[in-house]
């Protein structure tokens, strides 16, 4: 007859684990979690494994899928994208021309893009100047003078 008790432990650390990603998202706390479950399913096939061999068995486990996300998913997670630039607004707005809604005045001003106002560092120029992105620095978009 198979002991149930003896890998319930590993399958309760498990789900705390999955339950600190949700509460904590960062995408580490699963592959822990995985090597958890890993050492559920093994104990439950080999209801022998003394302590010590399970405590060793998830610190390898836990290395592995550790080493193969940092080593084989994160990578090719990052490539991925066909959006490279989503969550970069300001680096999606360089080569763009706006209309200057405040005087650029000793190297600063603001200019409209779409319906929020943007800061711009660049030459001194008056309200109603279109500007060209250059750049980014932080929240505030570097331009030049843009005729035409």
């Amino acid at each position: 007859m198979i002991d149930l008790v003896s890998h319930y432990p590993w399958w309760i650390i498990a789900l705390v684990l999955l339950i600190a990603e949700l509460l904590a998202p960062g995408f580490f706390m699963i592959w822990i979690s995985l090597a958890a479950a890993l050492v559920g399913l093994i104990v439950l096939l080999l209801p022998t494994l003394g302590l010590l061999g399970q405590a060793l068995l998830f610190v390898v486990l836990a290395l592995a899928s550790c080493y193969g996300y940092w080593g084989y998913v994160r990578p090719h997670m990052d490539r991925r994208s066909d959006q490279p630039l989503l969550n970069r607004r300001g680096e999606q707005l360089i080569g763009q021309r706006y209309v200057l809604d405040s005087a650029i005045v000793n190297g600063r001003g603001k200019a409209r893009v779409g319906d929020s106002l943007w800061l711009v560092e660049g030459p001194d120029l008056p309200v109603g100047s279109t500007v060209e992105v250059l750049g980014v620095a932080g929240t505030t978009l570097r331009v030049q003078s843009s005729v035409g």
